[in-house]
């Protein structure tokens, strides 16, 4: 990537082969102790000194170019330098760097506040004379499919991922931000079979390490829904200690763990400063955050008034990458039940059990073997996933076709593991939920319910009968509340029709549930032995090809096509892991 011309937010910066783009001028880094030339202060044709207004807004456009990103923002880019967006105004901003640097250069001379605040809208102006530009927050993806990892290093380095292998570049060809929830991540090193570094430290089984594998590599693809990556166990289990690790393999952050955000604004902040975040501890979660939680793996935006002023707006616009930690799903709601990847761990025995600072060390030693293992799969994955096309798609369909690009390159079965245990946590939401429950076990009384959202809040019952906060409160409510929680009735073979209307001339909306014929007992078969290859072989004939060839093909109608040459390294590596697991 370093040996050609790359576009950077509409302008072309030649890069020479042999030479690194960050400037070694300290001045030009803006970091450390900078050498800069002194100016005497300048006089206009009047004899008159210009402002330091003046002065700074002309030190700034020396120095920085300004643009503005997509939510509006104001930032200055080092002309030579990292190509990092430095805010304008607060902590490590160019204002404070323009102070130090206006003292540095006019002897003598300290910019007044005054000064400062008047210079900073004169650069905002600047910033806005051209079209807003994508500035990105740890991971990018540029028109050609590259998908680009900042370090967080203060040098600018970045990794470069594509269909052809992956290496670190000393120049990002995308824009970022820096915020304080972010930390520096190690460069990676091919080093050993990384992934079975990083099972030694997780007490997890094969499956679902595995979809674990799956779920980092895919929080790298910027452009995609990610479901969200629940740890679920008993006390004791190390869902945090591992949900941290998760975390700083792809976003590292001083604030891997974190409470659940109390209102939309204090989530809005925290979402805008971080791409991966982990809810730590959850045991229930209120509406209004299961509802953002699910915008934020889908995309998201938040309205708010910018600062200092009373009619004009700020949109944040965002979707993450999220970790939660939990004991019972049960207390999630249907539609984030349906947005969750669930990976139970396993107990650890006490000959087994480390101490946090023994498992924090073990981390950061193996963590660079660790990403050069990740990225080398995520390279393999780009260059099969455009041809996989699923046959049904699922409720997260971008997720499953990496899960099923994964399992054509490591021979895995991901995908098929995820959707069972999909089932299983929207069966565990719907047990969860007792109006939910009533209405199972209404129709599994009836067959068939047929009346209005009215009559459906008469007959059923809810537990104790005594109604819970949660229980619908009237007929409309109980109507939205059945139409939220149809994908967790169809899991357990229940279908809901709302569109068929009385016949009396009020022509009331119609509630139609219907208990679904239980599948065969080839077709369960089927299902079942989808779980294990091997016991498909034995039972059907099949082997694991054939199962893949079942699932997924590509856009050809044909058989997944063999590895290009140059990541066959990768699918080798991985290899060796499961043979030491088995």
């Amino acid at each position: 990537m370093n040996t050609t011309s790359q576009a950077m937010n509409g302008t072309t910066r030649p890069i020479h082969p042999n030479q690194s783009t960050a400037s070694t001028d300290p001045a030009s880094m803006n970091t450390g102790s900078a050498t800069v030339n002194k100016r005497p202060p300048a006089a206009d044709d009047g004899g008159k000194k210009p402002s330091a207004a003046v002065r700074l807004v002309q030190l700034a456009k020396e120095r920085y170019r300004f643009v503005v990103s997509a939510d509006g923002r104001p930032y200055a880019v080092a002309i030579d330098g990292p190509n990092i967006a430095l805010p304008l105004r607060g902590r490590s901003g160019v204002r404070q760097r323009l102070a130090r640097l206006y003292a540095e250069t006019y002897e003598g001379d300290v910019a007044s506040q005054s000064a400062l605040a008047d210079a900073m809208t004169v650069l905002e102006g600047i910033a806005e004379d051209d079209d807003p530009v994508p500035v990105h927050l740890r991971v990018g993806q540029d028109d050609l499919g590259t998908i680009v990892v900042d370090l967080g290093t203060a040098d600018g380095r970045a990794v470069a991922v594509s269909a052809g292998g992956w290496h670190v570049v000393d120049r990002s060809p995308l824009l970022f931000r820096r915020s304080g929830a972010m930390a520096p991540m190690p460069a990676p090193v091919l080093e050993g079979d990384g992934l079975s570094m990083l099972h030694s430290l997780l007490n997890m089984d094969e499956s679902a390490f595995r979809q674990l594998v799956a779920w980092l590599i895919a929080a790298w693809m910027p452009n995609i829904p990610h479901p969200v990556l629940t740890f679920k166990g008993e006390q004791g289990t190390g869902k945090s200690a591992t949900a941290q690790m998760a975390v700083n393999l792809v976003d590292p952050t001083p604030a891997a763990k974190r409470s659940a955000p109390r209102d939309i604004k204090s989530w809005g902040t925290q979402a805008h400063s971080s791409w991966a975040l982990c809810l730590d501890n959850i045991s229930a979660i209120p509406g209004w955050l299961s509802d953002t939680l699910c915008k934020a793996v889908t995309g998201d935006a938040i309205v708010d008034r910018a600062l200092y002023t009373d009619d004009d707006v700020v949109v944040l616009t965002f979707r993450r990458v999220l970790a939660m930690t939990t004991i019972d799903a049960g207390a999630l709601a249907g539609d984030l039940a349906e947005r969750l990847l669930m990976l139970e761990l396993q107990l650890i025995a006490p000959g087994r059990r480390r101490t946090e600072e023994e498992l924090a060390t073990a981390f950061e030693t193996v963590r660079p073997a660790v990403l050069g293992s990740l990225f080398d799969l995520l390279a393999t994955v780009l260059a099969v996933l455009p041809n996989v096309k699923l046959d049904s798609m699922p409720r997260m369909a971008d997720f499953s076709r990496v899960l099923a690009a994964v399992d054509q390159v490591m021979d895995w079965h991901t995908l098929d593991d995820y959707l069972a245990a999909s089932a299983n946590v929207a069966g565990d939401a719907l047990e969860g939920d007792p109006f939910g429950s009533a209405v199972v076990a209404l129709v599994d009384q009836c067959g068939t319910w047929t009346g209005t959202a009215a009559q459906l809040l008469e007959q059923v019952q809810p537990p104790g009968g005594m109604r819970p906060p949660s229980w619908p409160k009237d007929a409309t409510r109980a109507g939205g509340k059945v139409k939220r929680i149809a994908p967790l009735l169809r899991t357990v073979g229940i279908t809901v029709d709302d569109t068929q209307r009385s016949r009396d001339r009020h022509r009331h909306k119609l509630l139609v549930l219907t208990r679904t014929a239980l599948p065969d007992e080839s077709a369960s078969a089927l299902a079942s032995a989808a779980l294990n290859p091997s016991d498909l072989g034995q039972r059907a004939g099949a082997d694991a090809g054939t199962l893949r060839t079942l699932k997924y093909t590509n856009s050809l109608g044909r058989p997944p096509a063999p590895l290009p040459p140059s990541v066959h390294r990768t699918r080798g590596v991985t290899e060796s892991h499961g043979q030491q697991a088995a």
